[in-house]
């Protein structure tokens, strides 16, 4: 009654369902990791972001790698702005996707190490890509800067090529070994967003605060993969009986139609 399974299409749709179950419970699995790291993230970003500011020298310090406890973390620097050796970091979008530059100013703390701080977006408004752009200077003489600490930017975390042969005081990537080289000054690891104070006239633009990543999609992800697992072989199932009832069927139509008395 079940020889059918034995012919080559059942062989194939067996096959195939039997190697569809473990790759749907495998990508359920993986879907349920990244919940899990997603949620972690989350939850590190707003233990930092709520946590009170502290000395950035606490946390980081020349040469220090920025780690992730340490991302996001309220910080404070007391010190002044160096205008001269300001950069800008090419290709940055503000929060309309807008493409522009991030201002980079080196922040000069009392001890003589720097600092390096974004201090927001700017639009590309310029004559052209090589000419540098006209930023708004910051507030002058002592004073203290809070903002959000960051690690050094990389090609393999970020995806941004780092350029080379730029036009002067344009930079791709915000590094704070690079920025030591090029000032030959001691400066610390990472850099810092900065949150306060806010620039006169709103310009440059602050940068939003991170947001939250949708974990709860990556738990529906995988709780719809083993759904499907587990359809798969009641699927498998219903085609094998709706199989086996439709021979039955043309069975029997062919048994009654032998059977009937030929007409003369």
């Amino acid at each position: 009654m079940y020889r059918f399974l034995l012919s080559r299409q059942w062989v194939i749709l067996t096959l195939v369902a039997l190697l569809l179950i473990p790759t749907m419970i495998r990508l359920g699995i993986w879907q349920m990791h990244r919940y899990e790291e997603r949620t972690a993230r989350n939850q590190l970003v707003s233990a930092a972001l709520s946590a009170d500011p502290v000395p950035v020298e606490r946390l980081t310090s020349p040469g220090h790698t920025v780690t992730t406890g340490e991302r996001y973390h309220n910080v404070t620097a007391k010190g002044r702005f160096d205008t001269d050796d300001e950069v800008v970091v090419r290709r940055r979008t503000n929060s309309d996707d807008e493409v522009g530059y991030h201002v980079l100013t080196p922040f000069v703390l009392t001890d003589g190490k720097v600092l390096l701080v974004n201090r927001g977006w700017i639009p590309a408004n310029g004559p052209s890509q090589t000419a540098f752009p006209k930023i708004p200077a910051p507030p002058g003489g002592l004073i203290t800067v809070t903002g959000r600490l960051m690690p050094d930017e990389t090609t393999a975390a970020s995806g941004i090529k780092d350029l080379k042969g730029l036009p002067d005081r344009q930079i791709m990537l915000i590094n704070s070994a690079q920025e030591a080289r090029r000032l030959g000054v001691q400066v610390l690891g990472g850099y810092v967003v900065q949150t306060a104070p806010e620039p006169k006239g709103d310009t440059p633009e602050l940068i939003g605060s991170p947001g939250s990543e949708d974990a709860a999609l990556n738990y529906a992800y995988a709780i719809q993969w083993w759904l499907f697992a587990a359809g798969v072989p009641v699927g498998w199932v219903v085609l094998v009986r709706r199989e086996r009832r439709d021979r039955q069927a043309a069975q029997a139509e062919r048994t009654t139609t032998e059977s009937e008395p030929a007409t003369v």
